[in-house]
């Protein structure tokens, strides 16, 4: 008697990014207007940082909105109709709610439901996590198309008073719609975590020990020197390593876009790593500033909106953060 075999389904050989969207804060929050609480000034932060102003939305917008006004632009970029898309990713840290999941909100108003939806929570490496579970999934033949999005309002989660983190945040959205491709677009991930330094950065207190009145309402806080040296030291070796992987040196690439964390980070990676003058550096945290799982994407919007040239060129990815976890890949830029 012949045993009945399970059907396999084959997926894309390659993947790629077909589309790009996004969407940021309304209000435009420069250096001045938070330098009160923190007792600081415009040049402090400037030197430490490189922002000069952030993005930040209005009360009454939910980062699920941002996440669709972002979704929607790149599902129209990518030529991919909405029903099509059959997977949907959101990173995140700052859904208002627990559950239900922001993705599964978010499928529904793009109009790609009945989509597999769901959140994860890899905080400023939320989008390069993303983008290898599609990748993954288009490949391996249970997805064929994905909207991936990485969605924040930090602004709900900080304390003004917080001179360790609270002024470098911001409210954005960054969505792409990844798809089959017949040539390599997106390359093997290479990400982890470092469980060790797991307090270095998030809330500063649970949920339990608010409602039990314990605490205030949780905000983020960080060792902002545990988490500088992490990032320039340790993740130029996770970027080098990415490189590796992909089969490319620094002269091929085109673009570099590292999570937008601090200019001063984004220099030193791009030192390490040696990156000729021909890579263009993204520095979108200038006038947006962190907007941590929706970073990269915002991102590869503005420096595509800004260097068109770049599209069809190959882009070093990473992000890395709260966990502390990182994600790098190499992408063909759509």
């Amino acid at each position: 008697m012949n045993q009945p075999q399970i059907h396999a389904r084959e997926g894309a050989r390659h993947t790629r990014i077909l589309g790009l969207g996004a969407a940021r804060g309304d209000i435009d929050v420069p250096n001045d207007d938070i330098i009160g609480p923190i007792n600081s000034s415009d040049e402090w932060i400037r030197q430490r940082t490189g922002i000069i102003s952030r993005k930040r939305a209005s009360k009454d917008v939910l980062a699920v909105d941002l996440a669709t006004e972002a979704s929607l632009e790149a599902i129209e970029r990518s030529g991919v109709r909405p029903e099509e898309i059959d997977l949907v990713i959101v990173a995140t840290i700052s859904n208002s709610m627990q559950t239900p999941s922001m993705a599964s909100l978010l499928a529904e108003r793009v109009r790609a439901a009945p989509a597999a939806a769901y959140d994860i929570s890899a905080a400023c490496a939320g989008y390069a996590y993303a983008t290898a579970q599609a990748d993954a999934l288009i490949k391996a033949g249970v997805s064929n198309y994905a909207l991936v999005v990485g969605a924040e309002k930090l602004s709900d989660i900080i304390d003004p008073t917080d001179r360790s983190i609270s002024f470098l945040l911001a409210d954005g959205a960054g969505a792409a719609v990844i798809g089959p491709s017949e040539t390599p677009g997106i390359s093997q991930t290479v990400w982890g975590s470092d469980g060790s330094k797991w307090d270095a950065v998030g809330m500063n207190g649970t949920l339990q020990e608010f409602r039990r009145g314990e605490v205030e309402w949780p905000t983020l806080r960080q060792e902002g020197q545990t988490v500088f040296r992490w990032a320039v030291w340790d993740m130029a070796k996770v970027a080098a390593q990415a490189l590796v992987v992909a089969g490319i040196t620094s002269d091929d690439l085109s673009a570099f876009i590292p999570h937008q964390a601090n200019m001063r980070i984004i220099d030193e990676l791009a030192k390490q790593l040696k990156l000729p003058d021909s890579v263009v550096r993204a520095r979108d945290i200038e006038t947006m500033g962190n907007t941590s799982a929706a970073s990269i994407p915002l991102a590869t919007h503005r420096l595509l909106e800004e260097h068109p040239e770049l599209s069809g060129g190959l882009a070093l990815q990473i992000g890395f953060g709260a966990g502390l976890v990182f994600g790098a890949q190499v992408v063909v830029l759509p």
